[in-house]
């Protein structure tokens, strides 16, 4: 009995997580959300192949969360972006890819699962000039190769006609 309760005691991680992050600061100035059901993203006027069809399947919503930076609150960025680091540092955490530079922009990718069934990808982008964004896309059994597959479907999506104008106006 005194094992289990050590086990239970031991397993629960009571740091910081991804989740709580988001749920800690949606509210707070500089901050905005969006929560994003796939099925807003129209593609019905665009032809997938059948990859991209199982990908776009198997991707339940995306949760964005952005940090805009100004001068007045650089600070406040730099805080924040290196809390969100220190929690994708968890090994909980699979990195798929990192890019960019110190002048652009950076970003990385990290998922949670196996790379054939993929439950969440992490996004966390950032630029000095403009802030950061976490996006985090949930699914179920997502699969890497698919999701990349998509990559070139994004581009025809008319973001226009969606009430995500802020949203892509973040990454102009």
């Amino acid at each position: 009995m005194l094992v289990l309760i050590v086990t239970a005691f031991l397993s629960c991680n009571n740091g910081p997580t991804l989740q709580t992050y988001y749920v800690d600061n949606e509210l707070k100035p500089n901050f905005t959300t969006y929560d994003v059901p796939a099925s807003f993203i129209n593609v019905d006027e665009i032809e997938l192949t059948d990859q991209q069809k199982k990908a776009y399947k198997s991707v339940d919503k995306l949760n964005v969360l952005l940090f805009k930076a100004d001068e007045a609150n650089s600070k406040a960025y730099n805080e924040e972006l290196a809390k969100l680091k220190s929690i994708l540092k968890d090994k909980k955490y699979d990195e798929l890819m990192r890019g960019g530079n110190s002048t652009d922009g950076k970003f990385l990718v990290k998922f949670l699962g196996e790379v054939e069934a993929i439950d969440e990808v992490i996004i966390l982008g950032n630029a000095n000039d403009k802030g950061f964004a976490v996006v985090r896309i949930l699914g179920d059994d997502m699969n890497v190769s698919d999701l990349m597959s998509l990559q070139t479907v994004m581009d025809k999506i008319k973001f226009e006609d969606t009430d995500l104008t802020g949203l892509t106006d973040f990454f102009k």
